[in-house]
Order: structure tokens, then sequence, then C-alpha cells
């Protein structure tokens, strides 16, 4: 797993590039699970520059977005590099296949908004089909109330790639049986396995390995409070602790997903001096494929993922997935 920069910036770089044309994906070696659309000579200018020129910038927050059913994140961001998003601000999307019509859109979806920190940053979560893989167009279009009262919106338009198949583990795969780390392998001591300030002793008492053979089900959530690359680790780990006190029937599993070494009574990252001493992943964080962090799953007494949630989940998710994960398997 490769660290990456805060999201924000991260994310405004791919903005960057996905208005200049986004080149196809290139085919996955885990096996493809839809089709390819054939290239577009559209894709170079369909996200060319709006008239007149929309005051707030679409950002994707999503990192590998895979053809089927995508859960799509974005947020917007103002003249000063800012986030706008807001609850009072709405957002849509309309997605376009460049490789089959440029002109129409294949899904329309109103983007749900979610507070990733408490009255200070969100963003918008937004559920579509994308039938195949290839280079795409989205339309954002967004609206709110000014000052007056008025209500005004503009247009704002980005390709970006979508691939044939998942990094992560999907939606209905089998749970790989991972030997997460739990407080039994450090003596009890939950600071030796969690760089949480404040961390929840009950989210490190059963392993991956250990609820799939109990047929319990779960959500285990990648999440490094001290070492997030996102800045987004310790409140999508703090948002589970109330969750997790309400629903016992369900463990609740941290992940550092990260490899970490005791320095003097404090967890530091082991960094690889052959990639500019960059953090590197730990086995149990590549057996599910990661790229980038928090990162949330939610899997059935039967061992299979039912919901896979990157970077946050909000409350409809949440209301949705603990039912279905309790009752299934």
């Amino acid at each position: 797993m490769s660290p990456r920069r805060p999201f924000l910036l991260l994310c405004a770089f791919a903005l960057v590039a996905a208005a200049c044309g986004t080149p196809a994906p290139s085919a996955s070696p885990s096996g493809a699970i839809c089709g390819t659309a054939p290239d577009s000579a559209a894709a170079a200018t369909w996200g060319g520059a709006a008239d007149p020129a929309p005051t707030l910038t679409p950002v994707l927050v999503s990192n590998a977005i895979t053809c089927g059913k995508a859960r799509i994140l974005f947020l917007y961001l103002d003249g000063s590099n800012r986030v706008a998003s807001a609850p009072d601000r709405k957002a849509t999307v309309a997605f376009y296949n460049l490789g089959r019509d440029p002109n129409k859109a294949v899904v329309t979806a109103e983007g749900q908004f979610v507070w990733t920190i408490k009255d200070e940053r969100g963003m918008y979560v937004v559920d579509v089909e994308l039938p195949e893989a290839g280079v795409w167009g989205a339309e954002f279009t967004t609206s709110a109330k000014d000052a007056a009262g008025v209500e005004t919106g503009e247009q704002a338009r980005m390709t970006f790639s979508v691939l044939d198949a998942p990094t992560a583990v999907a939606v209905g795969q089998k749970a790989p049986a991972s030997k997460s780390p739990t407080v039994a392998d450090v003596g009890g001591d939950v600071t030796k396995i969690s760089t949480d300030a404040h961390p929840d002793p009950a989210f490190y008492q059963m392993s991956v390995a250990d609820a799939l053979a109990a047929h319990k089900p779960f959500m285990l959530i990648f999440a490094t409070p001290k070492f997030c690359q996102t800045a987004q680790c310790g409140p999508t780990l703090d948002l589970f602790k109330p969750i997790a006190a309400a629903h016992p029937d369900v463990a609740f599993i941290n992940v550092e997903p990260y490899k970490l070494q005791d320095v003097d009574g404090q967890l530091q990252p082991v960094l690889d001096p052959n990639k500019k001493n960059s953090l590197i992943a730990t086995a149990v964080t590549d057996e599910w494929g990661l790229l980038s962090e928090p990162w949330i799953f939610a899997v059935d007494r039967g061992g299979i993922v039912r919901g896979s949630y990157e970077l946050t989940i909000t409350d409809a998710e949440l209301n949705e997935i603990l039912p279905v994960i309790t009752m299934g398997g």
C-alpha cells in the first residue's frame, strides 16, 4: 500500500489530471468482472472549461472506482481551496459512458451529504450502477441559497477512469481469515497495537479469523489515528465507538493498516528505505487489497462481505447494513 498525501490535496491533483483527459485503465490482474467500453476521442475535450467558469470545483474523493455497483464520494472546493460542501448545498451527478455516448447520461444521482468531521468538513455519497469499465464523464450540478435567500446553481464536468475489477475485497466475496492483532497477542496492553489516543478495548478482543470461526458478524475498520494519510482515520474510528456499544451482537474490529514498532514505549511506523521511507502495509492490509485508509467492511455470520465503505459511512448506510449482517449467513 503506497502512502498518500492528505486526501484533499491528492484529490485536487486528480481533478487537474481529469480535466486534461484520463487514459483508459489497464487490465486488472485479478480478472475482469465486466467489459470495457471502446476508447473515445470525446474524452480529451468532454471535461473542458465551462462558460461561465464555476465558482466551486467538484473533487472526486473515491480512489479506485470499479464497474458495477459503485459507491462514489465527492466534495466541493471554493476558490481558496476550502471545503464548500454543506448540508444545505444540493449536489447531483450525471454519469456518461464516454466510450458509448458522450451526450447521453447513463445514470443521474443526488448526492447524500455526510459530515466526515462533524460541523467542520463534509462530502457527498452517491450509489450508482456503472455497467462498463473505461473512461467516464461526470457532470456535477450544485445549488444553494445565497444571503438574500435566492437559490443559485452551476455545473462543472470532469472525466475519470472506471476499473474492470475491484482492487479491494468486494461485496459478495468471502472475507479473508486474517489474523489481525488482538490484546491477547500483547499481554492485554492495547497501546501496543493501537495508535488511538482513547482506544476502545472491545475493538481488539477478537481477530478477523476469530470472528469468522465463531460465525459472528463484524464491522472491520482499517484506521490509524496517529499515522493516517487522509486525516480521517480518527473521526471515522470514533464514529463507531457508540455504535459498537449499542450493538453487542456485532464484533467491531480495528486494524492498523501500517506496520508499526515499539520505540521507547510509543508505536512508530516501520519505514521502507527503498521507497523514500514510506509507510509499509501490513499483511492484513494486503490480504484485503487496500490502497487507502480508512476503510470499512461489513461481514455477515457466513463470512460474506455485505458492505464496503471507503473513508466513512453514513447513518443511512449503517442503518441498512447492520440488520443485513446480523441476520445474514
